[in-house]
């Protein structure tokens, strides 16, 4: 059984998706980002960077201990070898899905979060840095798109690529982009939204999303924490 720390974000959505296309049983318990329950002992025991997703492995594969794994890449490839899906055997291929991997954690989701942050959570309307992301996030979009012009998904087969990348570009609008901008990536959004494991796995948010506090209630705890709050 998968214990899944999770919450109703892009990265949460990634491995609901991962678990519900492999099948592996795994129950939810929710960390309620927006209340502060991130910074519990007990979670920070799983996760010290306090941030979801994170989950423990009662069954891993090699029959000791539970493992636990933080950072939602991190546990896309952890499961993805668990299971031997949605990643390729051939080392050739495998490169290719952990490039497009890497790609989305160090790109279109730093991009993406930060065009959420300061069009959506910043006190303050700063037009450079709203023009800033929104452009980025736009090129990062049309480097998916150009990616996606001559292949179904972004890295041969489904994968933890397209796992990784589809949750980024669910709130698009938010992101003041507009897929009829980018046919390629369009194309590619529909076929993953349709399928039924992204169906399910996005069903399993809908009983957290009345739980969110405001908006001015919970900057602070997701925006305002710094060196002295990580406690030694």
């Amino acid at each position: 059984m998968i214990e899944l720390y999770y919450w109703t974000t892009p990265n949460g959505h990634k491995i609901t998706i991962f678990l519900e296309e492999v099948g592996l049983p795994y129950t939810i318990i929710p960390v309620n980002i927006g209340a502060g329950e991130q910074f519990q002992p007990e979670f920070l025991q799983i996760s010290p960077n306090n941030r979801i997703p994170a989950i423990v492995d009662h069954e891993p594969v090699t029959g000791n201990e539970p493992i636990s794994v933080f950072e939602s890449g991190a546990i896309l490839l952890y499961l993805a070898e668990k299971t031997q899906k949605l990643i390729p055997e051939n080392v050739g291929d495998r490169v290719e899905v952990l490039q497009w991997l890497f790609w989305q954690m160090g790109g279109l989701g730093p991009m993406a979060g930060q065009n959420h942050h300061f069009n959506k959570y910043a006190p303050e309307k700063i037009e450079y840095a709203i023009n800033r992301y929104v452009k980025e996030t736009g090129r990062l979009y049309a480097v998916l798109n150009k990616r996606l012009a001559d292949r179904e998904f972004v890295a041969g087969d489904y994968s933890i690529a397209d796992i990784a990348a589809y949750p980024w570009i669910v709130p698009h609008n938010s992101q003041s982009q507009k897929l009829e901008d980018f046919p390629h990536l369009k194309r590619w959004f529909e076929t993953i939204q349709s399928r039924p494991a992204t169906i399910r796995a996005y069903a399993k948010a809908e009983p957290f999303k009345n739980q969110e506090l405001d908006l001015e209630k919970s900057r602070d705890l997701l925006f305002n924490q710094s060196a002295n709050t990580v406690q030694i």
